[in-house]
């Protein structure tokens, strides 16, 4: 069994942008390559789970979505990082499905498909439905970012809290 991160998308990897599709509204967040590469160099394999309720409103299509993600794993790529996969949840938030974060069904798919030790696993991301997530699929270990939405740190519920990716190996200790 291997050990993995689990990062939501918006807000996390690149700034928070309301119903973000379109490669030229796409900005990584700063710090967000050398945090990955620092995580993938240890041991790590790297997941994005992410909530995209923008194709279930109509805003965008799964098409959109599909595109602007192969372009960004294509730029990790091009700083020698692997993206393992990408989980999307298209759903609207009153759809009621399986996938929605904080529901798991998304890390469930992955952990089909890869032998993950979720004690010795992470979950990054910037809402409380991100962690409430990592929780419900008893990942061990939660990260909340204020690099997204902002949240008063003293009412998270992540096992730490931190301004951004930036300052990952403050937490994540190798």
């Amino acid at each position: 069994m291997t050990k993995a991160v689990f990062l939501d998308r918006d807000g996390v990897i690149n700034i928070e942008k309301n119903y973000l599709y379109k490669i030229e509204d796409f900005e990584f967040i700063d710090g967000v390559f050398d945090a990955l590469l620092y995580l993938q160099n240890n041991g790590y394999l790297l997941f994005v789970i992410t909530n995209q309720s923008g194709i279930g409103r109509g805003y965008y299509t799964q098409n959109d979505f599909d595109k602007l993600t192969l372009w960004m794993v294509e730029k990790f790529k091009e700083k020698n990082i692997q993206i393992q996969e990408v989980q999307c949840c298209p759903h609207n938030p009153t759809d009621n499905c399986q996938c929605r974060k904080p529901k798991t069904l998304m890390i469930d798919n992955i952990l089909k498909n890869h032998s993950i030790d979720l004690e010795n696993s992470w979950l990054i991301g910037d809402k409380s439905s991100d962690i409430l997530c990592g929780k419900n699929a008893n990942i061990k270990n939660t990260i909340q970012v204020q690099s997204g939405h902002k949240f008063d740190v003293n009412l998270s519920e992540a096992d730490y809290t931190l301004p951004s990716l930036k300052q990952i190996q403050s937490v994540i200790l190798v």
